[in-house]
């Protein structure tokens, strides 16, 4: 596939390994972008794999992958063992948020990090979050996936001492307009501190929790 460039020299230089983006990709581009990973004897994370393009991927080639529909994210090789109790908190506003927020704990455990999931405490019902609050507290890192108002993740940033990584979704109505309020909110956040990423992109949160906590490292 002569107009891709396997980059792989990334975890080298960054400690992060090229991840694929497969929005836009034909399954025969996709294909063959494994076949360049599997040349370079690399595992490699898939990001924005549906379904749709997975079921037309050669039927060999699904049964190497670990694919999950709902964060649209595949492994192809074995992720490392987990060697260590979660480090990460990955939080939901609610339930609508899980695709981004999956995409994130998937993308950390790619990279051997487990991570402690917090689902549906949206600021709608309180008690819900303060119910968990002490075990989001112990973490160096927490990722909160929102979207709507996104309050949550300002509310998160004011109770915890970890780094605080928000991730405005594309869920809501109307106003919500894909996601753009969500991410405005985070941004012009009061809580000190709340690191902002773009609409629905729970591979970037993962990406800089893995810096946060220092084991993107260079090899």
């Amino acid at each position: 596939m002569s107009d891709f460039v396997f980059d792989a020299e990334r975890q080298r230089r960054i400690g992060l390994p090229e991840a694929i983006f497969c929005a836009g990709k034909t399954p025969e581009q996709i294909a063959a972008v494994i076949g360049l990973a599997e040349a370079a004897g690399t595992p490699l994370l898939l990001t924005r794999l549906d379904a749709g393009v997975f079921a037309r991927l050669p039927a060999e080639l699904r049964m190497r992958l670990d694919h999950d529909a709902l964060s649209a994210t595949a492994y192809f090789g074995e992720p490392p063992p987990l060697a260590r109790p979660p480090r990460i908190a990955v939080v939901t506003a609610g339930t609508s948020d899980l695709p981004a927020a999956v995409e994130a704990a998937r993308t950390l455990r790619f990279h051997g990090e487990d991570t402690l999931r917090v689902a549906d405490v949206g600021v709608a019902g309180l008690w819900r979050l303060l119910a968990r609050v002490e075990e989001l507290r112990a973490l160096p890192v927490v990722i909160v996936a929102a979207g709507m108002d996104a309050a949550l993740p300002s509310v998160v940033a004011g109770l915890v001492p970890g780094a605080v990584i928000g991730v405005p979704t594309s869920v809501g109505y109307g106003v919500a307009a894909g996601g753009r309020t969500a991410l405005h909110a985070m941004l012009a956040s009061c809580a000190p501190g709340l690191v902002v990423v773009n609409i629905d992109n729970g591979y970037g949160a993962a990406c800089a929790a893995l810096r946060v906590l220092g084991t993107s490292r260079p090899e």
